[in-house]
């Protein structure tokens, strides 16, 4: 394969590819060849990138593939269905050069704008008639005042064949027709003749609906465009003409906030501004049939954007000037305000740009400190910048929330180094939220907007694991530090009583907002909403908005609680229970009485949930306290099935307690461990009595519960011990001759609660070995620890924490009193 990859500007061109949603996507820019490709056999288009030499395309330029010329720098044809390309061209010189090489494979003329025609269902006689080398051109009648009626009826009678519309876009070019037309309406315009104006517009219109690249460039040229912005005043259908040239040319001023000195980018941005108002405005909505027939247009505002976008992108002295001005204290606010709407179309036209050029596109921006400069024009009062200012931070938020939450934590961190107090809210996202809650607009569109933004800032789903740094929990503790009370302000300020203190629509579709926003947080932020919540008690404000005339409001309020329940979390629902916070709801369902409505429902459906889910503690919690409310509902089942369930969860409760009566006293509770179950009740006890404590002293109160429980429990051992004392006391004086073993009972027991290694035997006061030495004074001699090595394990059974001496006394009198017996000895507790 030999190609001619020249590497001069000439053959410089981006590729385009044409995607499901009839946008063209940007592939690469590379310098485009032609050569015979053996692969393929035949004459071949070639596109190698600038960047790495791979190769972006290789086209075979087919017989019979429609090739169209467009604004003298475009090339575009389809290869099968759906698969549109186009090539733009940096020169005009390169375009006409490879234009020509696939005309002279086609065997066409090179001064054609399309070198095929379209044949789309038509019949065989139809298909004849308009071969093109057999169909006859198309004579266009004199351009006077009295054909003007048969031309209109010309032009609308070709518009069904695809082939007889080519031709006739070639005659209007060939005969400079638009020319003559535009003089015959500036005649009729001064003779007033208002039936020929008319004819005049739909005979343009019609030349529209050609859907021709080439008419497009000469009626959009700047000395004929006003002409068709004035033929288009003069539609039929109106009663009186329309007045855009006015409007265009008095109303619609083109401001230079900074001076442009490439006269090629104003010449594009006057095009594109007019042309885009023909389009919007001017032009009728089209027809299903006539949809497609404009695509042309579509496609030369677009890649008007694109130049305009480039042309501003790459002149950074004009963009750092603007970025200085926007910053600086002097500039005036008239100056600062075109300066920000200038920025605003500039980002809306870079909505255009392909996934490549746009991230070039912001990293720009962001270079050239887009966002202090947003942080200056928020901190204003002027409405229309601040509108402008929060359209542009929607546009960089949605490229890249990312790099929006690492100029805010940058930003923490240099008021965190200077020496000045943290000022909270001269933080971007404080304004922005300060934004949302002061939107002046009565039905808080703007606000709207907003929640959406910041839902995007705080969503985990987005945010980035790195090895060096977690963006997730960096910028939620930061959040959560600096920025969630002043989001959460109007709804703390608003329910200091027992209900709402302002309940004007504004205020509560606000909170209802806010509402929405927290609910997602509890969604999607475990640890930090839920310590949220806890120490600012938010949930029972939130449930002060249940008292609202506003049923969404109420309704807001109560779906904030459904999803907190939703999370079967035994941490809230222990704060639900100790703060009785199902009461509002309950005075709630008892204030709707016997209505049927949304809130009914969303009630019922919230008890339904806890039935279903059996959520025993919340569960135990509705039944002992709120069941009376609910009792007479027979309506639904709800109720009664949780009543049910209630007492079938106490019968269980009961056997359990019987069985556990029926085991002795010194096996069930003190001669084992502690299971794991009673901790959970020491923390439950813990949760109920102590609320108010710091962090810091979390484990205090937990530890004085378990101290006081082993104080229990070794009193019940003191009184084991006695009472088997005075049962033994008669015997003591067969048995005088043996060693003493716990003749000492008169004082208390002394435990020793010190925590020995987990590989050593661990022996408290009371435990003596049997065959260990006594003491002379009569009480056992601590045994010598037994050191094991650290790997070996003993399969012996852990039964019992005590051993108790008496219990070997015992067992000697009943072999002595029975040693006839070959019986066996009752199992030790303990070894």
């Amino acid at each position: 394969m030999a190609a001619d990859t020249g590497t001069s500007t000439r053959r410089r061109v981006k590729l385009y590819m044409l995607n499901e949603n009839r946008t063209w996507d940007d592939r690469g820019t590379g310098h485009v060849s032609y050569a015979y490709v053996e692969r393929l056999k035949g004459m071949s288009l070639l596109v190698l990138s600038e960047t790495d030499g791979s190769l972006l395309l290789e086209s075979k330029i087919l017989p019979d593939t429609a090739y169209q010329k467009q604004q003298e720098t475009l090339i575009v044809w389809s290869e099968g269905e759906n698969y549109d390309l186009a090539l733009s061209f940096q020169e005009k010189a390169g375009c006409d050069e490879i234009w020509e090489k696939i005309c002279q494979v086609q065997g066409k003329d090179p001064s054609v704008d399309i070198t095929q025609d379209i044949v789309e269902g038509e019949s065989e006689e139809e298909h004849f008639d308009e071969i093109p080398d057999a169909a006859p051109p198309i004579e266009l009648p004199p351009c006077v005042i009295s054909t003007l009626e048969e031309i209109s009826e010309l032009f609308t009678s070709v518009l069904p064949s695809p082939i007889r519309r080519e031709k006739l876009a070639v005659a209007i070019e060939n005969e400079n027709y638009i020319k003559k037309l535009i003089d015959l309406f500036h005649m009729c315009e001064d003779l007033e003749n208002l039936e020929g104006l008319h004819h005049l517009y739909d005979i343009f219109k019609s030349i529209f609906l050609l859907n021709k690249n080439a008419l497009f460039e000469i009626m959009f040229n700047d000395d004929v465009i006003m002409d068709i912005v004035g033929v288009l005043e003069y539609d039929p259908a109106l009663p009186q003409p329309a007045k855009h040239r006015e409007y265009l040319s008095k109303t619609a001023k083109f401001k230079e906030v900074i001076p442009i000195t490439s006269q090629e980018l104003l010449q594009k941005i006057h095009q594109t501004y007019k042309v885009q108002y023909i389009q919007d405005v001017i032009l009728p909505t089209p027809s299903v049939f006539e949809e497609n027939m404009l695509s042309t247009l579509g496609s030369f505002i677009f890649f008007n954007k694109v130049e305009i976008v480039g042309m501003i992108q790459n002149d950074e002295r004009f963009l750092e000037t603007l970025f200085k001005q926007l910053r600086d204290e002097e500039t005036d606010d008239e100056k600062r305000g075109d300066l920000v709407l200038f920025l605003k179309e500039f980002c809306t036209f870079s909505q255009t740009l392909q996934q490549q050029n746009r991230d070039s596109f912001f990293k720009a921006l962001s270079n050239l400190g887009i966002l202090s400069a947003l942080e200056v024009i928020l901190g204003l009062e002027d409405p229309v910048m601040k509108s402008a200012a929060i359209d542009i931070f929607s546009f960089i938020v949605e490229y890249s929330p990312s790099m929006v939450r690492e100029f805010i934590l940058h930003e923490g961190r240099i008021q965190d180094d200077v020496s000045k107090p943290f000022c909270e809210d001269d933080l971007l996202i404080n304004l922005v939220i300060e934004q949302m809650v002061s939107d002046p607009d009565p039905e808080l569109g703007g606000a709207v907007q907003l929640i959406g933004i910041i839902r995007l800032l705080i969503d985990p789903e987005n945010m980035l694991a790195t090895a060096n740094k977690t963006e997730k929990t960096e910028f939620l503790s930061f959040f959560y530090k600096h920025c969630m009370h002043v989001m959460t302000a109007p709804l703390f300020a608003n329910t200091v009583g027992d209900k709402p203190n302002r309940d004007d629509y504004r205020t509560a579709q606000l909170l209802g907002l806010t509402l929405e926003l927290l609910a997602f947080c509890v969604e999607h932020h475990t640890y930090h909403i839920k310590n949220y919540i806890i120490n600012k008690d938010l949930l029972r404000r939130v449930l002060v908005l249940m008292n609202s005339k506003h049923a969404f409001l109420a309704l807001c309020a109560l779906r904030f609680m459904r999803r907190v329940l939703s999370l079967k979390d035994e941490f809230y629902n222990r704060y639900i229970i100790k703060g009785c916070l199902f009461q509002p709801v309950v005075d709630a369902f008892k204030a709707n009485g016997d209505r049927y409505n949304l809130l009914n429902s969303a009630i019922i459906e919230m008890f339904e949930f806890i039935r279903v889910e059996d959520v025993k503690s919340v569960c135990s919690h509705i039944v002992e306290v709120h069941y009376k409310a609910f009792e007479h509902v027979d309506y639904v089942q709800t109720f009664r099935a949780l009543k049910l369930r209630y007492d079938q969860q106490q019968e269980r409760l009961k056997d359990k307690t019987a069985s556990l009566e029926n085991t002795p006293t010194i096996l069930r509770n003190n001669r084992y461990r502690r299971d794991a179950r009673t901790l959970e009740e020491d923390e439950e006890m813990w949760f109920d009595q102590d609320d108010d404590f710091e962090d810091g002293d979390t484990m205090k109160p937990v530890s004085e519960m378990l101290s006081k429980k082993l104080e229990s429990d070794f009193d019940q051992i003191n009184k084991y011990l006695e009472s088997r004392r005075v049962m033994g006391v008669s015997k003591e004086n067969e048995f005088r001759d043996s060693p003493p073993r716990m003749n000492n009972r008169t004082s208390p027991i002394n435990i020793n609660l010190k925590t020995s290694p987990s590989n050593s035997p661990v022996h408290s006061p009371l435990t003596s070995p049997v065959g260990s030495p006594a003491s002379p004074n009569g009480t056992p001699t601590p045994p010598k620890e037994e050191v094991k090595p650290n790997n070996v394990v003993t399969n012996k059974p852990l039964v019992g924490l005590v051993d108790y001496p008496d219990e070997d006394s015992d067992e000697e009198e009943e072999e002595a009193d029975q040693s006839s017996m070959p019986a066996a000895k009752r199992p030790r507790l303990a070894s």
